[in-house]
This record gives C-alpha cells, structure tokens and sequence, in this order.
C-alpha cells in the first residue's frame, strides 16, 4: 500500500448501484484502487464490465452508493456539489474519444477556455495556451479551428486543455477510439512522454490491448471488479531508469568520497 503522499487517487471499498426497472443493479462492487502519483494506468473490461461507472467516479461525475473516494488527499465523498465541481475544475483533466472542442473557437483558444477559473490576464492565458500547444507538439495550428486539423491534431488539442490547471490526475476515456493505426501510436506516445518527463498522473480506459500495453499498469475489470492486473511495457522501461539512475548516483557518490580521501 502506498504511502498517502505518493497516491494521488484512491478508491476505497467502492460500490455503485443503479436502480433499473425497480431492480437494483450492482455496477462497481467492493473495489478498490490506488493510483500513485506519477503512474500510468490503463483500464480495460468488456462493455458492462463498470469501466464507465469507475471512470466517473474517479473523476467526481457521479457519487458512490458505498465506499470512500480520495482525490489528492480531499474526501471527494463528503464533499458539497460545488466542492466537487472546484475538484473537477482544480485536480482533474479530462480528454474524450470525441475530443469536445468548441468549434467556434480555434485551438489556442479552446486550451484558453479551461484557464478561465484562473487569475491571468488575457495575454498570460495566451502564452499559457501556446505553451501547451508546443508540448504535445502543435507549434504553427495555434490559430487553426478544429475542422482545420486532423483527429490526431484535435485530440491533442484535448491533451494540452487536460494539462491546463495543472492536474492532479489526467483521466482520458477511449481517446484513440476515433483514430487510425498511426494516429493513435502518436497520441500514446505524446502521453508516455508527458508522464516520463513530466511526471503527469494518467489513467485511460480503453477496449484496445495496443494502447494498453504502452502504460505502466493494466487493470481488467469484470463484473464491477478488477479481476487481474499485470504489467505494461512502460513499466519495464522505467525500471531500467531507475537503476540507470541509481547506478549514477552511486558513481557520483563514490567519486565524492575518493575526491574527499585524496583531499
């Protein structure tokens, strides 16, 4: 179990009931979850599995029947509806197989619109959109509507509107469902590249094994459960890292003590 500090997210116990033609029906039951701050985790489950019901639960769309929910430390359970809105707002970055741009709006300022809660002024939202923009990748479209990019440019339009508050947790719901083979090996690897380098905490749900596989960790729902969980190839990836790392830091470490004993 992980440290309260290091889990950004936490399901606890969690169970969800839906009251359907005077019969009570049981989408999540009992289930638990964390999610570490930093970590990349796919969650996969047939239609009817819970994966909807979950994913609106970890984002604060929709309550529990039972259980407990902790988003960056605050009790999302006992929290007012305009808390949970300030939550969605502050801590919580959502991207969408349907992308939801205003189509009225070009990308800057769709990015714009989610730094409106924000105390900046009109320039300093600009900047702040085009940096976005340039992290996954769209530096020159700035001023492009949507019907002006490709899927792929939209959704990553959708990526750099996620990212805008500077999230707590990025959750992203089938967001390669309406691209192609190559579009969508591009998306995943703008988002292994924003959580290696930037550290951002991403959970996706997703049908597809090829976008689950590039994540840290696979979770398979069924029944309202997770049933399994393995490994994916990021995993393996940062594992390497972090022995590159500490094999450095020991090398530094005793280049340090040698120069102090010749000192």
């Amino acid at each position: 179990m992980s440290s309260q500090s290091d889990t950004v997210l936490s399901v606890q116990g969690v169970s969800r009931l839906y009251n359907l033609k005077r019969q009570k029906t049981s989408a999540l039951k009992e289930l638990d979850l964390d999610v570490r701050r930093g970590e990349f985790i796919a969650i996969m489950g047939r239609s009817g599995s819970g994966k909807t019901t979950l994913l609106n639960i970890m984002s604060c769309l929709d309550r529990p029947t039972a259980g407990k929910v902790l988003l960056d430390g605050v009790d999302a359970t006992k929290t007012s509806e305009s808390g949970l809105t300030a939550i969605r707002r502050d801590k919580v970055g959502f991207v969408f197989q349907s992308y939801n741009l205003l189509p009225y709006l070009n990308a800057r300022e769709n990015v714009e619109l989610a730094l409106e809660s924000k105390k900046l002024s009109k320039s300093e939202r600009s900047t702040r959109a085009r940096e976005l923009l340039a992290t996954v990748g769209l530096e020159g479209v700035e001023e492009h509507r949507p019907q002006q990019l490709s899927g792929g440019e939209q959704q990553r339009v959708a990526i750099a509107r996620a990212l805008a508050n500077d999230p707590a947790i990025v959750l992203a719901d089938e967001l390669t469902g309406n691209l192609d083979s190559e579009t969508k090996t591009e998306i995943m690897r703008f988002l292994v590249k924003l959580n290696t380098e930037r550290g951002t905490t991403i959970v996706v749900v997703t049908h597809d094994e090829s976008v689950a596989s590039r994540t840290e960790r696979i979770l398979y729902l069924k029944g309202g459960r997770i049933v399994k969980e393995s490994r994916g190839n990021l995993a393996k990836t940062k594992e390497v890292r972090q022995r590159y790392a500490a094999r450095m830091e020991e090398s530094r470490a005793t280049s340090e003590e040698r120069d102090q004993e010749a000192g």
